[in-house]
């Protein structure tokens, strides 16, 4: 792997493609990020599940309940992030690299506040605060974009630190 980049760094480096990304993680009319984690079981075999990632100052990060997916990133943080498909085409976005806990508490508490925006919730739901706060280092990118389903071309654009 090559060195890990944060949102912002990676925005810095690929404005174009962090642009898309945002757009497919966040796609109207839900203001609420969304994607499909996959992360690497005890058994080296891999483990996907729906989570909402969220994009805000400069960092990428998602908050994860107690769960094995939790339990993968805590002992191997290797991941990949993959965006909802959306409805209209085959346009895709993907992010590879390692996932780090969050343990600064000003941090996570910026995360909350952001999480409950996202939704319009005056407080988080019952059990949020079992949750725990990763941030998604980035190494590597893959956008695909298609003139709609079927596309016998699509293009793709690969990137990597």
């Amino acid at each position: 792997m090559g060195k890990m980049l944060t949102w912002g760094e990676f925005r810095e480096v690929q404005p174009e493609l962090a642009e898309a990304g945002r757009k497919l993680f966040y796609f109207l009319p839900r203001p609420v990020g969304l994607g499909i984690l996959a992360t690497t079981r005890k058994d080296g075999g891999p483990r996907v599940h729906p989570c909402c990632p969220m994009i805000f100052g400069g960092h990428l990060f998602a908050f994860v309940i107690p769960s094995p997916k939790r339990q993968d990133l805590h002992r191997d943080g290797r991941y990949a992030l993959h965006c909802y498909p959306p409805a209209e085409n085959e346009d895709a976005f993907s992010l590879a690299g390692r996932a780090e806990l969050v343990a600064d508490d000003v941090i996570v508490a910026a995360a909350t506040a952001q999480y409950l925006a996202e939704r319009q919730w005056e407080r988080p739901i019952d059990g949020f605060d079992e949750q725990e706060l990763f941030e998604f280092m980035i190494d590597r990118c893959l956008l695909t974009r298609t003139t709609g389903h079927g596309d016998p071309h699509p293009r793709h654009k690969v990137w990597r630190s």
